[in-house]
């Protein structure tokens, strides 16, 4: 046993070193955090002070500041995938219900996410979104 024992701690020690299959990055996790919303297709967003993304466990929330929008997601190959999503049904218009149809669409689109510190960015199906994150 005593033989195999440096063996077994070098293969432990190298397994550590190993990344995934393809080179994939380690998985983001968004777990907690909550953003405002300061962009949305490039556009600053049209109601600042209530354009938020919010990210609890396994549930994401948002709103661009008409509607809320709401439910499960999870990362997947560096997207996220959400939904089904449900939304409340309050008449909006103008530049903030366009946004809205717009985050709509974009979080059904399974969104390429990138996070550079405070900063998180969504793309997907010809729509963006970027936030800071809350403290």
């Amino acid at each position: 046993m005593s033989r195999f024992l440096p063996l077994v701690v070098l293969t432990a020690a190298l397994a550590g070193c190993t990344t995934a299959p393809g080179g994939a990055a380690p998985s983001l996790s968004l777990a907690g955090t909550h953003w405002t919303v300061t962009a949305i297709d490039g556009q600053p967003a049209a109601a600042p002070d209530r354009a938020r993304l919010g990210f609890e466990d396994a549930r994401l929330s948002a709103n661009v500041g008409c509607n809320g929008m709401g439910g499960g997601y999870r990362i997947e190959g560096g997207r996220i995938v959400a939904g089904p999503l449900m939304a409340t049904r309050m008449f909006c218009e103008g530049p903030v219900w366009q946004q809205e149809q717009a985050v709509n669409a974009l979080l059904a689109g399974a969104p390429e996410v990138e996070q550079h510190g405070d900063v998180l960015r969504l793309r997907s199906g010809g729509h963006s979104l970027e936030a800071r994150r809350l403290p």
